[in-house]
């Protein structure tokens, strides 16, 4: 997933220590006890396996998280006496290279998390297939959120990993802006129409976004961006923000899809949705008017602690869960994006819609010596040991069980009880391949990309096209050189 937001978004919205690969928390329930986990088994003569828990590619290095995680480590070998769990904490910014090093060494471990999907694809191919593991410890695979496992299955690589910390994405609103524009509120039930001013029923998907949110577009003569006089250079209230984190991210909300959908997967081949939602956004920022150039994003007036709806100035966006860190209120502070907010359905595409996701787990190396009892400890982490994790990493649980006290918790924070359940139902709706998912040259691709997105949120006149087909031809040119 994006780190460099979301980190520091999870830390901020629950006012716990942040740390170099951020962290924070928001308690969820205890887990039922030993539900589908696998039992631990008879205790062999000898010492007991170690198992190597290596972390943090993802977070889980700031204090209070070692302290849980030692905590968890101490209750799984008090109740696998034929186990030892170790946890090796390594600092975000040296983990990946400490891995590499490792595995490369002969001396890589056995567990590797928290870790999103962008930081496990460094690892392409080095993962273990668990579907073996579950089918022969039986464990229970609707225990969790639907759609969830199901996102982590590869043609090739069989399930590699299992869901844990999730954060969907979807619609979030000012009910007030929409009101006092005319509009009917968005439909918080996927597949249900919207109701335009003129009363006609239209599909809610980004046709009808656009031309919301040129009516949610204000500037300082109160002209909106749909009407005559409209003055575009001085806005006082935009109508609609992207998750603008990474062009392979925003192409994904209007489908899901790959660079490397090539037959042999070294070719590339950029998506037809995902160039439709880069024009989409091109022209929203510098034709209509409804979406922040990089500038005004990026400035003081609209920063409202990371993304510009929390400004109190956007009367809408799409974005991950993990962004409701800004709209937290600070002590004796009013939230700059006032209390009213609310959450709606992911709009669609072409007819469906793509509700893009985010989510962390834990992974097992391949070559672990001692897979069984890896995934004894893995599934652990994943099960008895989650609650406790997840209240210092501030995921939304992948286990349908935690999740209402979690939505409980999160209602003490804002007490206008936002519709939480459209964050369930926009699980079943992620983007599979994630867009985040394995590319050639991984890194080097993700520079080329940002240096590509970086322009188009930023020079006005582009031929978005011609864009698109020059970064087509110099990442090819980067996987070439790769092979």
């Amino acid at each position: 997933m994006v780190r460099s937001r979301r980190l520091l978004a999870v830390s901020a919205a629950f006012g716990l220590l942040v740390s170099a690969c951020g962290g924070g928390a928001t308690p969820s329930p205890s887990a039922p006890a030993s539900v589908a986990a696998p039992t631990a088994s008879p205790t062999p003569a000898g010492p007991p396996v170690t198992i190597k828990w290596f972390c943090c590619l993802g977070t889980g290095e700031a204090a209070d998280q070692v302290k849980v995680e030692k905590a968890v480590i101490d209750k799984f070998n008090a109740s696998h006496p034929n186990i030892k769990l170790q946890i090796e904490v390594v600092t975000y910014q040296s983990a990946r290279d400490a891995l590499a090093t490792e595995i490369a060494g002969g001396n890589a471990p056995d567990i590797v998390g928290p870790v999103g999907v962008g930081g496990a694809e460094a690892f392409h191919g080095q993962w273990l297939d668990l579907a073996p593991f579950i089918d022969k410890n039986k464990l229970d695979l609707t225990q969790f959120a639907t759609g969830s496992v199901d996102f982590y299955k590869i043609s090739g690589e069989g399930q590699p990993a299992l869901p844990f910390a999730i954060y969907p994405s979807f619609f979030w609103y000012q009910p007030d802006m929409f009101e006092e524009a005319g509009l009917e509120p968005p439909p918080h039930k996927y597949g249900d129409k919207y109701k335009m001013p003129d009363g006609s029923m239209v599909d809610w998907d980004y046709n009808t976004i656009r031309e919301i949110a040129k009516k949610l577009t204000v500037d300082k003569n109160n002209k909106d961006a749909s009407q005559a006089g409209f003055d575009p250079k001085k806005i006082v209230q935009y109508g609609f923000e992207p998750q603008r984190d990474d062009a392979r991210g925003w192409g994904a909300f209007f489908g899901a899809g790959s660079l490397a959908s090539g037959a042999d997967g070294k070719t590339v081949d950029i998506p037809a949705n995902w160039l439709a939602a880069w024009k989409w956004f091109y022209e929203g920022v510098w034709k209509d008017h409804f979406i922040e150039t990089e500038a005004v994003f990026a400035s003081q007036e609209y920063q409202g602690g990371g993304y510009t709806f929390c400004s109190g100035k956007v009367a809408a966006q799409v974005n991950f869960l993990w962004s409701k860190y800004c709209l937290v209120p600070e002590a004796g502070k009013k939230a700059p994006a006032g209390e009213k907010w609310d959450i709606a359905a992911a709009p669609s595409y072409n007819g469906k819609p793509t509700a893009v996701f985010n989510a962390d787990t834990f992974r097992i190396l391949k070559n672990s010596k001692h897979p069984d009892e890896a995934f004894t400890a893995l599934t652990y982490l994943l099960t008895d040991g989650s609650t406790d994790l997840l209240n210092v990493y501030g995921g939304m649980p992948a286990r349908t069980a935690d999740q209402t006290a979690f939505f409980d918790t999160l209602n003490k924070q804002f007490t206008q009880t936002p519709d939480w359940q459209v964050a369930i139902d926009s699980i079943q709706y992620a983007d599979n391949p994630n867009f985040e998912a394995y590319m050639p040259a991984y890194n080097q691709t993700l520079d080329r990309l940002g240096t590509f997105w970086t322009k188009l949120r930023s020079t006005a006149g582009l031929n978005v096209d011609n864009e698109a087909a020059k970064l087509k031809t110099d990442l090819q040119a980067i996987w070439d050189k790769a092979k």
